[in-house]
């Protein structure tokens, strides 16, 4: 399996070569391939938020945690005083960094539902919900933030298969297909809450031809 920085650099230069291209294609603008080559970097440590000591899942809940302050802060700051506000940001860090992650890491294993490639997809169809309706993000770039992420997610994937065929021993790894899989075969029912969660999502996507236009256009650049 490969290492934390390994994943990292790998999909961070996969994001340079996604946030370029498009781009150049005129897929988007210069100061939104940046967070192009963001999303594509964050999937890439991402599966591994399923591994409960490895630096992913620290930096993914911190991250959450964050985010969870900041909204809850746009939220409540006309009901609170500045004080109470304060203390709800604390609880707020507090549950998502700590509490959150501890129930997240008892609740997974490592190399399970989240080294999948319906847990790729997942995360880009929630990816894609929450461009285009919290950032309120055009259909073809929102689309554009969720494709990033599963992109950086594959590439893990990828990774860990690569990395479970040992060339100098002429040998396959007892690691091998536990990475790139459709889904977690062991657990049908993690599978079946996250086919679920994600026909969930159907209605908050938006509309399937911004997908199929950014399709398009990226196909044109290998013609």
């Amino acid at each position: 399996m490969a290492d934390f920085r390994t994943h990292l650099g790998v999909a961070a230069a996969g994001g340079v070569v996604v946030a370029h291209g498009g781009w150049q294609a005129g897929l988007w603008d210069a100061w939104q391939a940046l967070p192009m080559l963001a999303l594509v970097a964050f999937g890439g440590i991402l599966p591994d938020i399923d591994a409960d000591s490895s630096k992913a899942i620290r930096l993914v809940f911190n991250l959450l945690a964050v985010i969870a302050v900041v909204a809850g802060a746009l939220l409540l700051q006309g009901w609170l005083s500045l004080g109470g506000l304060l203390l709800a940001c604390v609880g707020l860090y507090l549950g998502v960094r700590h509490l959150g992650g501890a129930l997240f890491a008892r609740l997974t294993v490592h190399r399970g539902i989240w080294h999948s490639l319906l847990a790729a997809a997942l995360c880009g169809l929630a990816t894609t919900a929450l461009s285009h309706h919290l950032l309120a993000q055009p259909d073809v770039l929102a689309w554009g933030h969720g494709m990033a992420l599963s992109l950086g997610f594959v590439l893990h994937l990828l990774l860990d298969e690569l990395y479970s065929v040992d060339l100098t021993g002429a040998r396959i790894k007892r690691s091998f297909g536990s990475a790139l899989k459709p889904l977690d075969w062991r657990s049908p029912g993690n599978s079946l809450v996250m086919l679920a969660t994600g026909a969930n999502l159907l209605p908050w996507l938006p509309a399937w031809a911004g997908l199929g236009s950014l399709l398009d256009q990226g196909a044109a650049l290998w013609r």
